[in-house]
């Protein structure tokens, strides 16, 4: 990392600071899907976060599946994991056009992940239901960050959010979504950056 990106990060964490989850194991999940993806190197901590705040195992939700990585993460872990993509990428990412089929059959072999094609914004009109653990990694801006995590946040009982460290507006978004919440707020700082509300 250069002089200037350093200093821009320390910009960033002095602007929008957040406590830094240090993760007391590191521990690689039993399965894993071999792609390349931002998400690489949080599989670790994943474990030490839902033991540490003593999250239930039983469900999981996920704003923004793309190819699936973190969805079969989240497989070891829980019973059930639903994954909400719009399945076409977005102006943040790098795929464009529709890959729901693609993705549905690479991730067939895990009976325990159900995923739906749906925008967030209709998605959480009708679901009700409290989660064990939600994942939100969507489209990279302020709104809609905050829109989607604050339902996540009001309906589970930990939120995770990818990106802090690339984009401002998510973190700026999570600190908020941890103050309308009442929740505390932490982030970890490598592999693009997780911000966890509990």
């Amino acid at each position: 990392m250069g002089i200037r990106s350093k200093f821009k990060k320390y910009l960033l964490h002095k602007r929008l600071p957040i406590e830094t989850y240090e993760p007391i194991k590191k521990s690689k999940p039993e399965k894993i899907k071999e792609m390349v993806t931002a998400w690489a190197g949080l599989e670790l901590i994943i474990e030490d976060i839902l033991e540490r705040f003593d999250i239930g195992r039983d469900s999981c939700i996920e704003f923004g599946v793309e190819f699936g990585y973190s969805a079969v993460v989240f497989s070891n872990f829980f019973k059930e994991v639903k994954g909400i993509d719009i399945f076409i990428g977005d102006e943040h990412t790098d795929h464009k056009g529709d890959h729901y089929e693609k993705t549905k059959a690479s991730l067939a072999e895990y009976e325990n992940i159900e995923l739906i094609r749906s925008d967030y914004r209709d998605w959480i009109k009708k679901d009700t239901k409290q989660y064990n653990f939600s994942h939100v990694d969507i489209v990279h801006n302020y709104k809609e960050t905050y829109e989607c995590g604050l339902w996540a946040a009001q309906h589970s009982e930990c939120t995770i959010f990818h990106d802090t460290e690339s984009f401002p507006e998510v973190r700026r978004a999570v600190i908020d979504i941890a103050k309308a919440t009442g929740k505390h707020v932490y982030n970890y700082p490598h592999c693009n950056g997780l911000g966890i509300i509990v």
